[in-house]
């Protein structure tokens, strides 16, 4: 773990090859989860969930429940008169009143001596319910007539008697639009020499994190509350949960434990967390509450599925003229963060390739399937999907190769998008041509496709996609900063308390590494604390990729002004000007000659044991240089955004259907390699992430109800499904970012699934517009018996 540096040789951590700083402990099984958590006197908590799709609550009985030895409490609705609503459009009660919405509503908690004894409990719960009409599809729930799921009114009654009205009634079960518009498409489209149309269909699949969702909420002597909890965002959390109870969000600290994948599953409040708290401030007992897997299946949120309408043309010379794209998403019952993903599909439509006119019209719709929330790539795989393939047919269709085609059209550095994005470095070319390079995508795509009807079942093809994602962070809240407290001890030991939170990223290392650039010393130098809301400074989260670059350059900040600090004593103490002092390999020494004067740890003990004692601790705080978009949707909204080319070669049995991933060639902008092996790691598991979306993941919801919670029957990749995978770093350094570094957490899994569908059509000649790439539903579209998504949406 200690990489030292020589001071003789200037040797820089940057772009080196560093194992993450968590993995020893991971490895060894030394890692507490939050599963590994327990508190003295603490209880465990169960939740009733309706298991009934829509029906009105006629009435719960929990007499029994209450009488089992070793249970503490029961909770319904009727318990918590003070609970507020949740999530981003604030239609969530934690504890269903008098309707319940999906199978997965909460209808009572328990809490007891064992979570046996408070699953016992909840069996013996008796709840009536009078059913009602089931709205199964996002179509269905615009029709004229469609039952209304929240269409009344909803409103908090503080404990103090105020009554808020959080959500109006929603008389048309649509829960948020997003519309954009630049140039005039009628235009764009008069003077298109090739125009395509094609409606396409993006399913359900779930994270599926390997720690499931869990926490554990305690009330203190002082009724200040203390959470463990594997929230991605702590910080904002704080707030919501102190809203919940009516006090002030300092009274509410938030510790997390190592989580075990967030995904942007954690992005939001979800009922089980509120019900802890309830759990905790009825018992005055921590409260342990923690999912089965099937649970998590159940009761966790979703990518959401999305019907897609896209049109498109272009010039004979490859030009494109315009795109038009109509969205409905299917919000599920309740609003959580899958509602705002058209905000980003915006951006591929509208960015990804110079389109002069654009228009898009989106809406999330209530029904009474699983809600949607964030999850990694936050709508970009949808769009990506469906721009990749118009790309590959608008070519098709003037004759025009789809490598030369994209090269026509992608944006270049200095660019300044119709939204406003300014892209101060794009390494867009570069990735296409490496990509196709590496891959020989030329000529495998023409020798692939003379082989259409040559006979043989097994037929091979190579696809291309691209993908624009922002990778300076995403200014959606009023600040998108972080910041870093640093203490450099007398032993020149690092301390180095940052916002960011570690959910398995590697931010820890990485941050870590940038402090020792700046220092001088050893990885094994640095501490990093990143987990407890009560000591470190504030942070807006994990999401948009934003970790490295932002959290990146707060802990640069607070590192140079340590080293300004150390420098600045040298100086005094060796009457030498500072800018004759450089720190190198653990020790002040001379900049031109190298000569060594100090240890920094002795220099530093020396502060602390002078007659005018001084500690060197520092703090930093960093926010990008980005904009909110305006109420048009248009503004600069991240410090740096970062590109991809990936180039997808596959197998197909065509007498099965039967799909292999060969080789996964990706070329991707990261600005600047700053720890390499985490981001191969990175970008290789965002790769059979992708995989998963187009191949085998599937969540299969029928009219309201998950069929296959458990991974026997929900198909992950597995090892030996996983290709082989090729990546070229294209560093495009713009001055910004840490070191030159770019975000690339979400990007790696964003296009593959297009890809695949464009390898799947230069293998067979036949395009696939559903996801997954199933054996069945490959099949079925070879033999012509699949039926291509239809726009049968409601105006």
């Amino acid at each position: 773990m200690g990489v030292a540096l020589d001071i003789t040789r200037g040797e820089t951590l940057i772009g080196k090859r560093v194992p993450k700083m968590d993995a020893p402990e991971k490895a060894s099984g030394k890692t507490r989860y939050i599963h590994d958590i327990n508190l003295p006197g603490q209880l465990h908590a169960k939740i009733l969930h309706a298991g009934v799709v829509h029906a009105r609550i006629v009435s719960i009985d929990t007499s029994a429940a209450r009488a089992l030895p070793g249970v503490h409490a029961v909770i319904t609705a009727a318990d918590v008169p003070w609970q507020r609503p949740i999530g981003v459009a604030k239609d969530h009660l934690p504890l269903k009143t008098d309707r319940v919405r999906s199978p997965r509503d909460e209808i009572a908690a328990v809490a007891a001596d064992s979570a046996e004894i408070a699953e016992a409990a909840l069996n013996l719960i008796k709840v009536v319910y009078d059913p009602l009409p089931i709205v199964s599809s996002a179509e269905d729930a615009l029709q004229p007539g469609a039952p209304l799921l929240h269409g009344e009114e909803l409103a908090w009654t503080s404990p103090d008697g105020r009554r808020e009205v959080l959500h109006a009634p929603s008389l048309d079960n649509v829960a948020m639009t997003f519309n954009y518009a630049q140039g005039d498409v009628t235009y764009g489209e008069a003077e298109s020499d090739a125009v395509v149309e094609d409606v396409f269909w993006l399913h359900y699949v779930t994270h599926c994190c390997m720690g499931v969702s869990g926490v554990i909420a305690e009330f203190e002597a002082n009724e200040n509350l203390r959470l463990y909890s594997n929230t991605q965002v702590p910080f904002l959390h704080k707030r919501e949960f102190a809203e919940l109870l009516g006090i002030d969000p300092g009274r509410v600290r938030i510790i997390q434990p190592p989580i075990g994948g967030g995904f942007g599953s954690k992005l939001d409040i979800y009922p089980f967390e509120p019900i802890a708290i309830f759990l905790a401030k009825i018992t005055r007992r921590p409260i342990k509450l923690v999912f089965t897997r099937e649970e998590e299946f159940m009761a966790s949120p979703t990518r959401q599925p999305v019907l897609l309408r896209l049109r498109s043309g272009c010039k004979r010379d490859g030009t494109l003229t315009f795109r038009t794209i109509d969205t409905l998403h299917d919000n599920g019952a309740y609003t959580s963060w899958g509602a705002t993903t058209p905000f980003v599909m915006m951006q591929t439509f509208s960015s990804l390739y110079r389109v002069p006119h654009c228009q898009y019209r989106t809406r999330a719709v209530y029904t009474n399937n699983p809600y949607a929330g964030s999850f990694r790539g936050y709508g970009n795989l949808q769009a990506t999907f469906a721009v990749e393939a118009h790309m590959d047919k608008l070519a098709d269709a003037i004759g025009m190769d789809p490598l030369a085609f994209r090269f026509k059209n992608a944006q270049e550095p200095g660019e300044v998008t119709p939204q406003g994005m300014l892209f101060k470095s794009c390494g867009f070319k570069d990735c296409l041509e490496t990509a196709a390079l590496r891959s020989d995508y030329s000529r495998k795509h023409a020798e692939y496709r003379a082989k259409w009807h040559d006979g043989n079942p097994v037929k091979r093809g190579v696809g291309m996609a691209s993908m624009l994602h922002v990778a300076g962070g995403a200014k959606i809240y009023p600040s998108d900063g972080c910041g870093t407290i640093l203490k450099i001890d007398d032993f020149a030991h690092v301390t180095l308390i940052t916002g960011a939170s570690e959910i398995g990223q590697g931010s820890e290392t990485v941050l870590a590494q940038l402090v020792c650039e700046e220092l001088a010393l050893p990885l094994s130098a640095v501490t990093v604390v990143n987990n407890d809301t009560d000591i470190t400074p504030w942070d807006v989260g994990v999401h948009a990729s934003r970790t490295t670059f932002i959290a990146g350059n707060s802990a640069i900040g607070a590192a140079r002004k340590a080293k300004a600090k150390i420098l600045a004593a040298a100086s005094a103490k060796f009457e030498l000007p500072v800018d004759r002092l450089e720190l190198r390999a653990g020790h002040i020494v001379e900049k031109d000659s190298g000569n060594r004067f100090i240890e920094i740890g002795k220099l530093i003990r020396s502060l602390h044991f002078s007659d005018k004692a001084e500690l060197v601790m520092t703090t930093h705080y960093y926010e990008p240089p980005s904009q909110h978009q305006d109420r048009e949707f248009k503004g600069d909204v991240s410090a740096a955004y970062a590109w991809a080319t990936q180039v997808v070669e596959v197998e197909v049995d065509t007498m099965t259907g039967i799909v292999r991933l060969l080789r996964v060639t990706g070329a991707h902008d990261v600005g600047r390699v700053l720890n390499r092996l985490g981001i191969e790691g990175q970008i290789e598991g965002g790769i059979v992430m992708g995989q998963g979306y187009a191949t085998t993941e599937d969540l299969i919801v029928e009219n309201g109800v998950v069929r296959n919670p458990s991974f026997r029957d929900y198909k992950l990749v597995t090892a030996p499904e996983i290709p082989e995978i090729d990546i070229s770093f294209i560093e495009t350094m713009d001055g910004e970012g840490p070191q030159g570094a770019k975000g690339v957490g979400e990007a790696p899994a964003i296009c593959v699934a297009a890809a695949v569908a464009n390898a799947i059509y230069n293998a067979t000649g036949v395009r696939l517009y559903a996801l997954p790439f199933t054996p069945e539903n490959v099949y079925r579209a070879l033999k012509q018996q699949a039926r291509p998504p239809v726009w049968r949406v409601a105006p």
